[in-house]
């Protein structure tokens, strides 16, 4: 516990906070502890700041180049072998609330009418089926997602595959004006409550007794990655080269694009790898973060981990991550959420890498906007890859800018009578009431506003290049 370094306030507010906690029944010893331990390195003031004089590029031997990996053993038989040694795991503590949906995220239909879970279950019953190998698949939900998910699940019960569920911790969020926990001052639903962030991973897989159970079964290590990035696919060329290396811990980054500015980085701190986000910059750094010729990288939350590690640092209480304070507001009440994340753990790991992959295995769906990209003819689906259309010369995708109309899948879906061709597009802005008819074909640059108040339309088979369009006399 870090209370050697609180204030008498701290120190009373922490004793207070614990009374009010014990008492907590809707979660366990193990949860109230781990809060309690988090709430106290949190008032300890224990963050770390970063001296800037200090930061080091990383060379190829800490963020090793994709390029560089050995090529994979011949052998069907040594393969097998490998993916024997591991399990996947989908961070699916998210709801869809931001595009419209309700209940988890990952059952949004991202192409051909399959989920983004459909589509992970359908790529490790191909590798189970090809290797005759037994990947299993996790689950990490939260309270939000858990009892939609265990019905979901029960689809796949015939298919070749172990999926197991696990929910996250469950922590009382803190109300501001007096640090007692929210759900004492008679607040019970769920927004008394929140996930701590993925940074929990580690615990929450000890707690609940799934990390035994896999380590009793021969798995070395877990493929962690967030269920909404469709380019986070078992790659045994990254799982072989930590293997043979003894790799405890691997981050996959990718080069940054000006879309990319602020996602946390790889450098060299004090001889270990660590990640730098940009809540840790020193203000008048920002702008150096950001530019893309200094820190050239960033993280796609793909990361892999040795389980046994994994048992002895959570054991030894060694994961000390940098905490995200989050602050909300719940029914006018101002409150706290203490975060972690999975990808700070990287400093506590032995012989811990980063590896430089390509931009495809990264492909998040966060918006319609980013559906529109996935649904469209600039991706290809077989036995549950999207991987991206060869006929597109461009290496990067088009940018996309869809208006408030299209937020929600469901009125993005009935605003496109079909997805438009946009093999050749370079960027798409719509605003205002646009509705597109069907074998839309789009290139270059097209912009189209529609007039306040006023329905625009885009009738079937219209092709558009390099156009601006605010009314039906332009198209």
């Amino acid at each position: 516990m870090a209370t050697a370094t609180l204030n008498a306030a701290d120190t009373e507010n922490l004793s207070k906070l614990k009374s009010a906690v014990a008492g907590l029944n809707q979660i366990s010893e193990n949860e109230k502890s781990g809060f309690i331990n988090l709430v106290a390195r949190y008032l300890s003031g224990e963050a770390q700041h970063v001296e800037w004089s200090k930061i080091q590029t990383p060379t190829d031997k800490v963020v090793v180049p994709y390029d560089n990996l050995a090529p994979l053993p011949h052998d069907p038989e040594e393969t097998k072998k490998l993916l024997n040694k591991l399990v996947v795991l989908k961070l699916n503590g998210g709801l869809g609330t931001t595009m419209g949906c309700t209940g988890p995220k990952s059952v949004i239909e991202v192409r051909n009418g399959l989920t983004f879970l459909d589509l992970i279950v359908i790529q490790i019953e191909a590798l189970n089926a090809t290797f005759g190998c037994n990947v299993p698949l996790l689950l990490m939900n939260s309270f939000n997602t858990h009892d939609d998910t265990q019905k979901i699940v029960e689809k796949y019960a015939k298919s070749n595959i172990e999926i197991h569920t696990f929910n996250q911790s469950q922590y009382p969020r803190l109300v501001v004006e007096d640090f007692m926990p929210l759900p004492c001052k008679g607040n019970a639903g769920k927004d008394g409550w929140y996930p701590p962030g993925h940074g929990d991973v580690f615990p929450s897989l000890m707690n609940s007794g799934k990390l035994d159970a896999l380590l009793s079964q021969g798995k070395e290590y877990v493929f962690i990655a967030n269920s909404d990035n469709l380019g986070a696919v078992v790659d045994l060329k990254i799982l072989n080269h930590l293997i043979q290396n003894k790799n405890e811990y691997c981050m996959e980054v990718t080069p940054k694009t000006l879309a990319d500015v602020k996602g946390g980085t790889l450098i060299s701190y004090e001889g270990k790898v660590q990640l730098l986000e940009i809540a840790q910059v020193p203000d008048e750094h920002v702008n150096e973060f950001k530019s893309i010729e200094k820190f050239k990288i960033f993280n796609t939350n793909n990361l892999w981990v040795n389980l046994k590690a994994i048992k002895k640092l959570v054991q030894a209480d060694a994961l000390k991550m940098e905490i995200i304070p989050n602050p909300k507001e719940v029914d006018g009440i101002k409150v706290l959420q203490l975060e972690t994340a999975a990808g700070a753990a990287i400093k506590f790991f032995d012989n811990a890498i980063g590896i430089n992959v390509p931009r495809s295995r990264f492909l998040p769906v966060k918006a319609t906007s980013d559906l529109l990209l996935v649904e469209s003819d600039l991706y290809t689906l077989s036995d549950g890859f999207v991987s991206r259309n060869e006929a597109r010369a461009n290496p990067a995708n088009p940018s996309i800018e869809l208006g408030p109309e299209f937020k929600k899948v469901g009125n993005f879906l009935s605003r496109f009578k079909s997805i438009p061709s946009i093999i050749e597009l370079d960027s798409l802005k719509v605003t205002g009431d646009v509705w597109f008819g069907s074998d839309i074909i789009l290139k270059g640059k097209v912009t189209i506003a529609a007039k306040p108040g006023v329905k625009l339309e885009i009738p079937d088979g219209t092709v558009l290049e390099n156009k601006e369009i605010h009314g039906p006399e332009d198209i």
